[in-house]
């Protein structure tokens, strides 16, 4: 079973919206405004490219992400390589980006399951919090990358749901501290005996 990793940053207060500075929210690009930038925080996001054998995205991620990662060559060339899966009831095939790479829909929860099913590596979810808080009522969520930054937000997109579901277990399995204040945090899902 390949194993379906939810990779964010994060403020204190559990908001994930618009850390680069997408428009239309009013603290948009808070990982770059407003916490200084140490590199060593980020060296998580290169292992994610390295390991990852896929990107799994929701909708609006989707058509954030885009028509613009293709043309970050430097940033991002091998997401650009990999397989994408877009999880949406509306998008058609017209509507996906010619130049991103190789591209499915997927029209539900449980299509993400079988995809878990098949043969491959680990499933990147970048941004996407609608469907991460599918995933993770569903129990496919394997693992969390968190960086956390010492912010408070206040309003946003939350990473976590508010949905009332059993607790979830998480056995922390990797933790470092930055000298600007932001945390790295992973997680695996902690698993009962028969899941």
């Amino acid at each position: 079973m390949r194993t379906l990793i939810i990779t964010a940053f994060m403020s204190l207060d559990g908001v994930m919206e618009a850390p680069g500075g997408e428009e239309g929210y009013r603290n948009a690009g808070w990982t770059f405004r407003d916490v200084p930038f140490d590199e060593a925080a980020y060296e998580i996001k290169g292992r994610e490219q390295d390991e990852a054998t896929a990107l799994l995205l929701g909708r609006r991620s989707y058509e954030a992400f885009a028509p613009v990662w293709p043309s970050m060559t430097e940033d991002f060339a091998r997401y650009n390589e990999l397989p994408k899966y877009v999880v949406s009831s509306t998008l058609t095939d017209e509507d996906l980006a010619d130049d991103w790479g190789p591209t499915s829909i997927l029209r539900s929860v449980e299509e993400v399951a079988g995809l878990k099913e098949s043969d491959g590596g680990p499933i990147i979810v970048h941004g996407s919090a609608t469907l991460g808080h599918a995933l993770s009522e569903a129990g496919l969520v394997d693992r969390y990358h968190l960086l956390v930054f010492p912010l408070l937000l206040g309003a946003g997109k939350r990473l976590f749901g508010t949905a009332d579901v059993d607790a979830i277990p998480l056995d922390l399995i990797e933790h470092e501290a930055y000298g600007n204040g932001v945390q790295k945090m992973v997680f695996d899902v902690a698993r009962k005996a028969g899941d």
